[in-house]
């Protein structure tokens, strides 16, 4: 019984081949690309810009998204290669099996949970901010009470504790009851939200343009400096620190290109779809998110976003700097907003469960989350239990806690998926591949190189987290995965 056993390529291709079976064939490379950019576009944009220019870079965001951007684009060429010649589900669970064996492909699938099921938890709270913020700027009724709408780790200014953050368990519930549903509804619900969110990026950029304010942006790349957050905590502010810092933290941003990867037994043509789909949506996302930092940070100041623009702080920024003429603007802005969080945590939602959906197939977790429903066709029984998992996160916990999570964890993923590549080049030369990574290996080993940067970037108290979820990890592996694995125990 080997912890280092690899899952054989001839097994991963004839599962892929028996879709007719199992999950059902309906994504095209259009569903592909729409599920990239309603993943991508979401919390990442409209909550951790502010962030990131507050606490690590100023104006100088914009230099993180490009290094962020450079990082997710080595590892989407990467994640191109191998999801157009493994087309499973299971994401870089699935290529890191195959790759480098049984024991590093838990510790991804464990890490995953950190990417899609906590991401889901963060969407989800940043959803509950701008559904009060709805209620107040833009049907003047009364906000849902601060106790039933933050986490008990939370208190307001005026000294109310939170108690549990009911909007955002309520999302994450509906949300998983559409994917129990089916995938193409999923999709099809997800394609009409994206629409709608990138024009409304669109008109942000567009419109604020002409209300930058270049003091704002002076001077752009801030002298270096430490800043100490509310809850206590030192952030590197300004210089090459602060701009690594702000690509870890905008990072968050990006993470969703790599989700398309999870459907791919989903696709209809998956060698020639998943390059399309991943690639396709991280281009469309990163000229955006550059131009939208640009006027963002150009509306108002560091000081801002680091008081008064906290909460729904792309609303608040445009009804402060651009005036009362643009309150439908900041209106229009909430609503879609709100609208576009429903996006992203489905395609989280939908990656996690088809990890889970994996990870049970291959015995790693309960054989129940490779179950799929009889009339759906949906691994439900994953989808019911990620429900609870990602509810009670979403309930109880700050959303900044579980955003800088959610980077670590991916930035993480997306290493081990550049190495794979390595090694699958060299221990199966001859495998056929749709789309090939260029340059192999000096792009994987970048995409290793600069992930690893914003990971440092991130401090340490993230990568105690890391290390923390990881130790949680093993002892489950150890515990119960590796007595259950169907490859290391053919007979169970």
């Amino acid at each position: 019984m080997s912890i280092w056993k690899r899952k054989p390529l001839h097994i991963l291709l004839a599962e892929a081949s028996e879709s007719e079976k199992g999950l059902k064939r309906t994504l095209t490379a259009w569903s592909l690309v729409a599920l990239g950019i309603g993943a991508i576009i979401g919390a990442g944009l409209f909550v951790r810009t502010a962030t990131a220019a507050a606490q690590n870079a100023g104006p100088s965001v914009t230099i993180g998204f490009i290094v962020a951007a450079i990082g997710c684009a080595l590892a989407g060429l990467c994640y191109a290669e191998l999801s157009s010649s493994i087309p499973i589900s299971g994401s870089a669970y699935t290529y890191t099996y195959a790759t480098m064996g049984e024991l590093l492909a838990w510790i991804i699938g464990w890490d995953l949970i950190l990417e899609y099921a906590v991401g889901a938890a963060t969407v989800g709270i940043a959803w509950s901010e701008y559904l009060n913020n709805l209620l107040v700027n833009v049907l003047h009724t009364s906000p849902i009470p601060y106790a039933f709408s933050h986490s008990p780790f939370q208190t307001s200014a005026t000294g109310e504790h939170g108690l549990i953050n009911l909007p955002a368990f309520f999302i994450v519930a509906v949300i998983s009851l559409l994917l129990i549903k089916g995938t193409k509804e999923s999709a099809f619900v997800n394609g009409l939200i994206v629409i709608v969110k990138v024009a409304i990026v669109v008109l942000i950029i567009i419109f604020g343009w002409s209300f930058i304010n270049p003091a704002n942006h002076t001077p752009y790349i801030p002298q270096n400096s430490v800043f100490v957050d509310e809850h206590g905590v030192g952030h590197h502010f300004g210089g090459i620190m602060g701009i690594l810092g702000a690509a870890g933290t905008v990072f968050f941003a990006f993470i969703g290109f790599d989700a398309v990867s999870t459907a791919a037994q989903e696709t209809k043509n998956p060698k020639r779809d998943m390059p399309i789909g991943i690639l396709g949506s991280l281009a469309v996302c990163t000229v955006l998110y550059i131009l939208f930092a640009h006027v963002l940070t150009g509306l108002e100041s560091v000081e801002f976003f680091r008081t008064g623009g906290k909460e729904a702080s792309v609303a608040n920024a445009i009804t402060s700097a651009m005036g009362a003429n643009y309150q439908w603007l900041a209106q229009f802005v909430t609503v879609a907003i709100l609208f576009g969080f429903t996006s992203v945590i489905l395609v989280m939602l939908l990656g996690q469960s088809r990890v889970f959906y994996a990870m049970g197939n291959d015995g790693l977790l309960p054989r129940a989350f490779g179950h799929l429903h009889p009339k759906y066709k949906t691994p439900y029984k994953a989808n019911l239990v990620i429900l609870v998992i990602v509810g009670l996160f979403a309930a109880f916990i700050p959303g900044d806690i579980v955003g800088d999570m959610t980077s670590i964890g991916t930035l993480f993923a997306f290493i081990l998926v550049c190495i794979s590549v390595i090694v699958l080049r060299k221990t199966q030369p001859d495998l056929k591949r749709e789309f090939k990574t260029p340059f192999v290996p000096v792009v994987p080993i970048l995409g290793v190189l600069v992930c690893l940067a914003m990971i440092y970037g991130l401090g340490w108290t993230n990568w105690l987290r890391l290390i923390a979820w990881l130790l949680i990890g093993f002892v489950i592996y150890f515990g119960y995965s590796r007595r259950n694995s169907r490859l290391n125990n053919p007979d169970k």
